[in-house]
């Protein structure tokens, strides 16, 4: 006959089995972002330009083997009357770059080592006609793939932009 007492050591042996198996699940970087964003500056006038900086993150055990990232205007700013401006350029850890006229997809330098970062920059200019009193936002999709291509992960990301003011 089994004690009450047996009976809440095991439940206690479960416990802390589940929790342990919980634990070795959490990424080695569980603290760090997977991307960060900034932009050289907060506020642009016409016919400048602005350079966005992407730092991805490899925040797992094992390295990954495949980067790609999209950014995108926000709605808000595809609503924008005369707003003009297009990306004209990409550089850092890129392998392919595609700089369309209000969207840009960067595909990363592989492989990134666990817990290694790897940057890119996408700058965009503002047309010396376009409207201003308004703000240019955007946001990133992110796919990477890691141990060995088994698993991946994706995300959408904000991605600070810049007001557009009067000169």
């Amino acid at each position: 006959m089994r004690t009450p007492h047996m009976k809440r050591f095991g439940l206690s042996v479960i416990m802390a089995l589940v929790l342990g198996l919980f634990a070795l699940g959490t990424p080695a970087h569980a603290d760090t972002p997977v991307l960060t964003v900034s932009t050289d500056k907060p506020t642009a006038t016409p016919g400048s330009s602005v350079t966005l900086t992407l730092t991805f993150t490899n925040v797992h055990d094992s390295e990954v083997r495949f980067v790609y990232q999209s950014i995108q205007p926000t709605y808000p700013t595809t609503q924008v009357t005369g707003l003009k401006y297009a990306f004209s350029s990409c550089g850092g850890s890129v392998t392919a770059c595609d700089t369309g006229l209000t969207s840009g997809l960067v595909h990363q330098s592989v492989p990134v080592a666990a817990g290694a970062s790897t940057t890119v920059t996408l700058t965009y200019d503002i047309a010396a006609d376009s409207a201003c009193g308004a703000r240019i936002d955007f946001y990133s999709y992110l796919y990477y793939e890691f141990q060995s291509g088994a698993a991946s992960d994706s995300g959408i990301y904000g991605v600070p932009g810049n007001e557009v003011v009067c000169s």
